[in-house]
């Protein structure tokens, strides 16, 4: 049987919240796609309502917290509330850290992947807990548990999704709301391929361990469907985290050979793209 329950999906506009808002739609669920991108967000809710699904597409950007309010309040009063808030929204620069700006490449990219996301889910919660019950569902990242050159800033938004995450699990205790993770390793899409760097997921990383957004999408509905609360995909790369948190040097010698030359040298991903 088909659900009806609603959900919320953003960063829905490409990517894994593409692929995740058609999946969802097929099964039934009724739909809120949120991205700045509403131009595509439309072309999807579209796509959904012509196989017969429900869905709706509303502008958010999560750097914005009046946009966020006004999401939240917008769902309440077409849907009624929200069953299911699926956090997928997300930016990042590969840059070191010294060539990063202080605006656009860190408070943005902590704004959208942790700040706002906080904020978001601060505002759904309280419906899920008068309606008895509800699903959070955290799409992070195998970053969220490795340390990588380049990615020091989303390391740290997603480092310290996983600590919220953890803590607000624990809260929620007895209250049938569900918080559920999603540590992808690479993954094959267009998502963060800055334009300023020749650095690309695709290229860097070992096909076995490379998913598609499909793959992920089809992850987040089985964590839907079965209120799972923790999941690494592919598998395999739960290898990489145990091996961080026993071996560190050893993973920053293995490190070492894609960020740095034979001399010591750091790469320019600019120059490494020519």
């Amino acid at each position: 049987m088909k659900s009806r329950k609603v959900v919320l999906i953003t960063g829905a506009s490409s990517g894994i919240g593409a692929k995740t808002a058609l999946t969802l739609g097929r099964e039934g669920y009724r739909l809120v796609l949120a991205a700045r991108r509403v131009d595509r967000l439309e072309a999807i809710a579209a796509q959904i309502r012509q196989s017969g699904g429900e869905a709706i597409a509303l502008g958010l950007d999560l750097s914005r917290q009046d946009q966020i309010i006004q999401l939240v309040d917008k769902v309440q009063d077409h849907f009624g509330g929200i069953d299911i808030l699926v956090n997928n929204a997300g930016s990042a620069s590969h840059l070191w850290l010294d060539e990063l700006s202080l605006e656009r490449d860190i408070t943005q990219h902590l704004q959208v992947n942790l700040v706002g996301m906080i904020q978001l889910t601060r505002l759904v919660l309280p419906g899920m807990l008068e309606s008895g019950g509800g699903q959070i569902v955290q799409i992070s990242s195998v970053a969220a548990w490795v340390g990588l050159p380049t990615y020091s800033i989303y390391n740290a938004s997603k480092f310290g999704a996983r600590g919220f995450m953890s803590g607000l699990r624990r809260e929620l205790r007895g209250t049938n709301v569900v918080v559920s993770e999603i540590f992808p390793g690479g993954v094959d899409t267009d998502f963060a391929e800055d334009p300023r760097v020749g650095w690309q997921t695709r290229k860097v990383t070992p096909a076995f361990a490379l998913v598609s957004s499909q793959e992920v999408a089809d992850k987040i509905l089985l964590t839907i469907r079965h209120r799972q609360k923790r999941s690494v995909i592919p598998w395999i790369m739960w290898l990489p985290i145990w091996a961080d948190a026993h071996f560190p040097r050893f993973v920053s010698w293995v490190l070492s050979f894609q960020f740095y030359t034979r001399d010591g040298v750091r790469y320019s991903w600019g120059r490494k793209a020519e």
